[in-house]
């Protein structure tokens, strides 16, 4: 298998900047907060984003960076430059932390079953019965070491698919939409999530998507993320934080048209595109986060499983126990307020 940029490379970066994130998150006086986020993400907080209601109720200025995978969101983290990491992908989480990153999830932020699969082109014709025969040998963009990859690996598994069997190009989702959209492209598959996979869908198809995409891949969902030294010494701010964001996902179950065009601002969308991208998205409420359901059962099992399943297939190792990874404590401070 061919990969023009390694797994290990990230474990190996995230190892290094480790080493500094505890001092650069010393100050817990903080007059300012550094939020990672995707743009062509739309969500409801971006509302809130857009109107500045987080600076209002945390009394900080908050700067919002856009990134273009969660492993980058990881490095940010460790380096000290992001406080909280909005959306990112449970892979790159547990690529973070197996590699020494002490991190932890405090939010359920969307789940996604179907705003993150892999698209073939359309002229290949590709299906479930022809997929291994057809893509052998073929140029595959993924995202390596995000939700992306993880789902990208379970439907090669279960279309019969080796790894070796394709040359995998590490490339961001917006970067292969772009080259996917070009009629002489020499990629055959390209995975990713949001505006670029609606864009990677203009010129191919999922091979599978739905609930059978579901049943092979489970869940699809991001978490909001935290150095857990941000959260020891900011527990009041960052309890906040999660409010705002709770109250915006609520305002958008009853004033979707109304909050539409603040989000698509800060979303880098037109209006058709957020509209299209947002619908199939699941905001679960704070009392739905703190349930079995979510982060008071299922998370914890599920990191658990999902990192065994990167260690057998020799991407990470795993650590002994991920239910202390998953901290409800500002969670439920915030749905108190």
């Amino acid at each position: 298998m061919k990969i023009m940029k390694t797994l290990a490379a990230a474990l190996a970066g995230a190892t290094v900047l480790a080493a500094g994130a505890t001092s650069a998150l010393a100050d817990s006086h903080l007059k300012e907060i550094t939020v990672a986020y995707f743009l062509e993400w739309p969500t409801p907080n971006q509302f809130a984003q857009t109107n500045k209601i987080y600076e209002k109720e945390l009394g900080v200025k908050v700067n919002w960076v856009s990134f273009d995978a969660g492993t980058a969101m990881s490095a940010a983290m460790a380096s000290g430059d992001v406080h909280i990491s909005f959306s990112q992908g449970v892979t790159p989480f547990l690529v973070a932390t197996a590699a020494g990153q002490d991190l932890q999830i405090v939010d359920i932020a969307v789940s996604y079953s179907d705003n993150d699969n892999c698209v073939v082109r359309s002229e290949l014709e590709v299906n479930k019965d022809n997929a291994a025969a057809k893509l052998k040998g073929k140029k595959v963009a993924v995202p390596l070491g995000t939700a992306a990859h993880s789902g990208f690996l379970k439907q090669i598994k279960y279309l019969n698919i080796a790894e070796s069997d394709l040359t995998i190009v590490d490339m961001a989702p917006s970067d292969s939409a772009a080259a996917f959209s070009q009629p002489n492209t020499d990629l055959a598959m390209a995975c990713g999530w949001g505006g670029s996979l609606r864009k990677m869908k203009e010129h191919g198809n999922p091979i599978i998507s739905g609930k059978e995409k579901e049943s092979v891949v489970g869940k699809v969902f991001d978490v909001t993320s935290i150095p857990t030294a941000f959260g020891e010494e900011n527990p009041e701010l960052l309890a906040k934080f999660l409010k705002v964001t709770a109250d915006m996902n609520a305002k958008y179950t009853a004033e979707a048209d109304a909050m539409i065009g603040d989000i698509q601002k800060s979303a880098g969308m037109d209006i058709e595109g957020t509209k299209a991208v947002i619908s199939t998205f699941v905001f679960p409420s704070a009392a739905e986060q703190l349930s079995a359901e979510w982060m008071g059962g299922f998370v914890g099992t599920y990191l658990t499983d999902s990192a065994k399943s990167l260690e057998s297939d020799g991407k990470i190792k795993a650590l002994s126990d991920y239910n202390a990874l998953v901290n409800t404590s500002y969670l439920e401070a915030a749905s108190k307020m």
